[in-house]
């Protein structure tokens, strides 16, 4: 197939859930955040669960699964951040077939960017780290715009920058506010089945395709 011939130019991928598997990091920083606070921990299974949203949707929920009052939020969220940052890169690893179907399609010509809700400080040292930054033409974090998923403003945002039309940009991601944000934002979407969706099939948000495996892209991105 040809370029021309191609359904889409930009692809604009999500982060956490369906490029890297960052909840091991996550449940790290938040469970030393809660024992500061002098709560109990909680399993990395539910703190899957609370991923998706952002860091203070993150510390607000672990706080209220602790029962803890939410004014302890202004305490909290500064632990959270530094003991993210002190273990962000420890065991960091993509899911299984991520950096050579990201390869492929930079070879191939397509332009990529990310769009995450995860904090913009924390994204560049997560892909240099994971020797990605090269592939990508435009990463947005979620404090980079007043908005953040659902809300489709950074789909179009990157689409603005790198001018290329919404109908030519394919969203992949693994939530629900992946798939509410390119619909909000009239643009097709791939939802991920492994990553984090608050404990809710992803199958339900109606997504244009459903992979269970990153290379399934290789079926629609040739």
């Amino acid at each position: 197939m040809s370029v021309a011939e191609r359904p889409f130019d930009l692809v604009l991928f999500d982060l956490d859930g369906t490029l890297i598997d960052s909840a091991p990091q996550l449940a790290l920083a938040v469970n030393r955040m809660l024992a500061d606070c002098g709560f109990a921990t909680a399993p990395e299974a539910t703190v899957r669960t609370w991923v998706g949203n952002g860091a203070d949707k993150l510390v607000k929920r672990a706080l209220a699964h602790a029962g803890a009052d939410e004014a302890l939020f202004a305490t909290a969220r500064p632990l959270f951040g530094d003991h993210y940052q002190a273990c962000l890169l420890d065991g960091l690893e993509m899911y299984a077939g991520v950096a050579a179907t990201l390869q492929r399609l930079h070879v191939a010509g397509y332009q990529l960017a990310i769009v995450t809700n995860k904090p913009s400080d924390y994204v560049a040292p997560i892909l240099d780290a994971l020797g990605i930054s090269s592939l990508f033409s435009l990463w947005l974090g979620g404090n980079s715009l007043p908005q953040k998923k659902p809300d489709p403003a950074p789909l179009l945002h990157a689409c603005h920058e790198l001018a290329i039309p919404v109908s030519r940009t394919l969203m992949v991601g693994d939530s629900e506010n992946d798939v509410l944000a390119a619909r909000a934002a009239a643009m097709p979407v791939v939802a991920l089945t492994y990553g984090y969706n608050y404990g809710r099939d992803i199958a339900d948000s109606h997504p244009d395709w459903l992979f269970d495996h990153f290379c399934g892209l290789d079926s629609i991105l040739p």
